[in-house]
Formats: structure tokens, C-alpha cells, sequence
């Protein structure tokens, strides 16, 4: 994913669209998959380590006007995880962690968006959630920054990056298998390159 930096955020872009009847509704957004990550940590015997999982599908509709507005939905394809040490993949997908097999995808469904400290979105957001995993669902809330490319111009808002970041507790979700091995908290950091469709 390109360098982004904090100048770079749409507070200044939202200032300007405010008065753009073009963007009165959510707009529907699709990704960049080449540029797009959904990676996850935990720790395995005290030792941090990480891992990805790609997505195998995502509705994204963003309302510049009114971001809190806007709505996520997203799968993720849970036989395809991989992680950076070959010999945890398999455990991590067998029946008493992920149950691969049995629940094939991970589903986000947004439910709120709140901007963050001061209402102000250079802030940062939180977008709140349902997960589910292994059939169980589950609210989460993710810390969101919004950005555009840098060097586009400043009433394009055609090309933006999302980097969302969060935790979870798998035990909440009944992968609970390697307890001994395996720290409850596992952490997620998902980039995303996003370009408007409509």
C-alpha cells in the first residue's frame, strides 16, 4: 500500500464536498484487491505472530457528506488464511479454532460509524460491527482512518485508503482450541485501496 501520511485525510475533502448535491447519498466504493490487506496477530508460546486472510467479498458504500452514514459488509474466506509460520496453519483452521471446513467464511456487517474526538474525522473514526465467526456473532469496534491518495487532486475523491485496527477475543467466538499454546487476544489490521463505482 502507497505511504500515506495524516495531511492526507479527507477532513479537508469533506469541507469541500459539503455543498456537492453529487454526493447527497453513500456512494458504492469496490477494492483494489492488489493493494488490499486483511492481517492478523496472536501469540503463539509468548512469540508474536502474524497472518493474513483474504476477502472474498465487499459491499462498501461511503456517504461523504455524512459519514456516519456509510455501511461495510464484508467475507473473508476462512480456507485461504495462511500464516507466517507453515506447521500453525493447520491448527488454526481445524475444528477447535476456526472449523474451516464447517464455517468457511468470516462476515462483517457494520452497524454505526462514530466519529472521533471532537466529532472531527482527522480524529479518526469507529466503526461498531457485528462478526461472525464459527457461527456465532459478535459486536467489535473498529478504530477507522480514511485517506486519500497523495498527489490527487483535492476534489477527487474517485481513489481513498481505509486502515481499520481492533482486537478480539477468541473464546468469545468458541475458538478456544490450543488454550495452552495460543493467547486469548487476537489483534487485526485490515488496508484496504478503495475505488468509486458510481
Amino acid at each position: 500500500m502507497t505511504q500515506l501520511t495524516r495531511r492526507t485525510v479527507l477532513a479537508s475533502l469533506i469541507a469541500l464536498t459539503l455543498a456537492s448535491s453529487a454526493l447527497a447519498a453513500p456512494r458504492t466504493y469496490q477494492l483494489v484487491p492488489e493493494e488490499t490487506s486483511v492481517d492478523f496477530t496472536f501469540d503463539l508460546s509468548g512469540i508474536s505472530q502474524s497472518g493474513t486472510m483474504p476477502i472474498e467479498s465487499a459491499d462498501i458504500q461511503i456517504d461523504l457528506n455524512d459519514l456516519l452514514n456509510s455501511r461495510v459488509d464484508v467475507i473473508l474466506n476462512v480456507a485461504k488464511a495462511s500464516t507466517k509460520l507453515p506447521f500453525a496453519r493447520k491448527p488454526m483452521l481445524s475444528e477447535s479454532v476456526l472449523a474451516a471446513k464447517e464455517y468457511p467464511t468470516i462476515h462483517f456487517v457494520s452497524t454505526s460509524v462514530q466519529l472521533g474526538e471532537g466529532g472531527r474525522i482527522s480524529n479518526g473514526a469507529i466503526i461498531n460491527g457485528d462478526l461472525t465467526v464459527r457461527g456465532v456473532t459478535m459486536p467489535i469496534e473498529l478504530k477507522a482512518d480514511l485517506f486519500r491518495a497523495p498527489g490527487s487532486a483535492a476534489d477527487s475523491l474517485d481513489d481513498l485508503s481505509i486502515r481499520l485496527t481492533g482486537e478480539l477475543n477468541r473464546h468469545d467466538f468458541g475458538a478456544s482450541g490450543f488454550a495452552d499454546l495460543v493467547q486469548d487476544t487476537v489483534g487485526l489490521d485490515i488496508r484496504a485501496e478503495i475505488q468509486r463505482t458510481q
